[in-house]
């Protein structure tokens, strides 16, 4: 079976912006809920110019394309919502984040070229895909006990993720990476640059959200709190250090493909419950 849009029903109105026992947990990705709102609409502009350049023979990808673009629609639907919630919960700047990358990302289908945010969103979309794994093999510590409807919109989301992980890949290659030079030169170079650059952009932008929301918590904590909070913090970059990076630094290998990434255990039965149930014959 072929990728499908989910419309999962997740309850938002009684989350809490500390939604997980680890603190420094939840607000990095209170923070990193803030990309996608921006980033997912431009992303289908994107492809939505990328399809019409593709080549005869190409009607598989253009399938794929059409559920990519499904899938991410339902994603920032989903994070506006979750955003909503949690800067009303005393962060009132976050928007004004938001609105910042839009207008990057704005300037971007201005004033670069089909083949830079193609590459870029190769690169965000490689951040998803070492998400969706370590969502599925390595979060049950972090999420123990976290509010099961934040996990869920995160679980949901980072799966397909993994999914559709190799959607803009793809297209890329199809597009620029046809002849042997353009296998060297776009196909490895070229897209290592869109992937670092896009990497760097947006951490710059969860990096900077997260730092406003520790500082805005910490306005109301007693020192012991405070002390608690940066124990939570130095645990994150623990996690971060020993589990995200190590995966990410793969996707700079001339090799890489992310076709080829193990699927994570579970991670397909768990976006069943979010799927139509099929009809019953007659």
């Amino acid at each position: 079976m072929g990728m499908i849009v989910r419309y999962p029903r997740i309850d938002f109105s009684k989350i809490r912006a500390h939604w997980a026992p680890n603190i420094a947990f939840a607000q990095f990705q209170n923070a990193t809920s803030i990309i996608p709102a921006p980033v997912e609409p431009w992303l289908i502009k994107v492809l939505n110019q990328a399809i019409d350049r593709l080549p005869a023979g190409s009607e598989k990808m253009r399938e794929d394309v059409a559920a990519f673009i499904g899938q991410e629609s339902q994603h920032f639907r989903q994070h506006q919502k979750f955003n909503k919630v949690i800067a009303a919960q005393g962060y009132e700047r976050l928007p004004a984040f938001e609105k910042q990358l839009a207008d990057d990302l704005d300037g971007f289908l201005k004033n670069r070229s089909l083949k830079f945010m193609l590459a870029y969103a190769d690169g965000f979309e490689a951040l998803g895909a070492v998400q969706g794994g370590i969502w599925f093999e390595r979060m049950d510590a972090l999420i123990e006990g976290a509010d099961p409807n934040a996990v869920m919109l995160w679980k949901w989301h980072m799966a397909e993720e993994f999914e559709h992980r190799e959607v803009c890949f793809q297209i890329f290659h199809r597009l620029y990476s046809r002849s042997l030079w353009g296998k060297i030169w776009n196909g490895y170079f070229y897209r290592v640059y869109g992937c670092l650059y896009a990497m760097a952009h947006l951490r710059g932008y969860m990096g900077r959200m997260f730092a406003y929301m520790v500082e805005q918590d910490k306005q109301g904590m007693t020192e012991d709190e405070k002390a608690a909070f940066d124990r939570d913090i130095k645990a994150l970059n623990r996690f971060q250090g020993r589990v995200f990076f190590p995966q990410l630094l793969k996707n700079l290998l001339p090799w890489y493909n992310p076709g080829r990434k193990p699927v994570p255990p579970g991670l397909f039965d768990y976006l069943r419950q979010f799927e139509k149930p099929e009809p019953l014959a007659a």
